[in-house]
């Protein structure tokens, strides 16, 4: 275990990745990604996905050679096609093209097909928040979350990731997936060979579960139950059939190198403030924000995230490849 600067930290995954096949821009695309979500704490999408990406790139699972593809159907639409590869090149692709667009239209959707896992959904749309758009990102993974009632996994977790800027501050960026709890902290407590707390989970029997490996071999519990369940299929609607990529019952593992690609998809959601028909945005942002943090034991969301980004830069974060 050593421990290293963001930036050697990118370098050292970047290498890894670019020995296991994958191009230089693909490995640092991915390197980034996971060094930032470690960095902010969210260990479940950092680098504990690093055993698992390197397994699904050996095997062909995912192509670590593919390069992103995008052209506009309609003058609203930028749709992408990851190629099997990667989520994080064709995110990428969005982000650096999404603004000019959006500012254009006023509003502009990039559904993402033929993708893999995103990783932590906020720094998708927090990086366009940050050049002053409102995003939003849907994406659906495969299956985890039974329908309400049901003891089969038809939904995926299905993240919902949300960002909003700020004036003079860091956006405002949400980012949550629809079970109780992230399936990557569940993922990072079976490797370490840990119990997870009563309802996160339950078995293939329908049974609560604190026996990670039960959980990841059984269902995740919906955030807020039944209507957790109801968003889950709204994000399948929105990132799968919408944009023409497997449901989550039909992906294979984000967790294995077993099977096909598993074919999930994005669509990330670009909203130019200013082209909403006047110039109060950012007065009435500050002013909810105010509301907000004028009340005693109140924080914004993404505070916390933030904190441990500032001293993840100042101290570094520890690396065991």
């Amino acid at each position: 275990m050593s421990r290293l600067s963001l930036e050697e930290a990118e370098a050292k995954i970047a290498d890894l990745f670019a020995a296991a096949g994958a191009s230089p821009a693909n490995a640092a695309s991915v390197a980034w990604a996971l060094v930032m979500a470690e960095a902010d704490g969210l260990k479940g999408h950092g680098l504990s996905r690093v055993p698992t990406y390197l397994a699904m790139l050996r095997s062909g699972k995912i192509d670590g050679q593919a390069v992103p593809i995008a052209r506009r159907p309609k003058p609203g639409v930028l749709a992408i096609d990851a190629g099997h590869g990667f989520a994080y090149p064709a995110i990428d692709l969005a982000v650096s093209e999404l603004p000019e667009f959006a500012r254009e239209q006023g509003v502009m959707a990039a559904p993402i097909r033929r993708s893999n896992h995103c990783g932590a959904a906020g720094l998708h749309v927090e990086r366009l928040a940050e050049q002053g758009l409102v995003a939003m990102l849907f994406a659906n993974t495969p299956g985890a979350i039974a329908p309400w009632g049901g003891s089969k996994p038809v939904f995926g977790t299905n993240p919902i990731a949300f960002a909003a800027p700020l004036a003079g501050r860091e956006p405002i960026v949400i980012d949550m997936a629809l079970s109780k709890v992230a399936r990557g902290p569940i993922v990072a407590a079976k490797q370490k060979g840990e119990a997870i707390p009563e309802g996160w989970a339950l078995d293939v029997h329908g049974k609560p579960t604190t026996d990670a490996a039960a959980a990841l071999a059984g269902t995740m519990v919906p955030l807020g139950d039944a209507k957790g369940a109801t968003l889950a299929m709204m994000v399948e609607i929105l990132a799968a059939a919408l944009v023409g990529t497997h449901f989550g019952f039909q992906a294979s593992s984000f967790l294995d190198d077993k099977g096909g690609p598993p074919d999930t998809g994005q669509l990330i959601l670009a909203i130019d403030p200013g082209s909403m028909g006047g110039n109060w945005f950012g007065e009435r942002m500050k002013l909810l924000a105010h509301a907000i943090e004028d009340q005693e034991g109140t924080r914004l969301p993404g505070v916390r995230r933030l904190n441990l980004r500032a001293k993840a830069k100042a101290e570094g974060i520890e690396v065991d490849f």
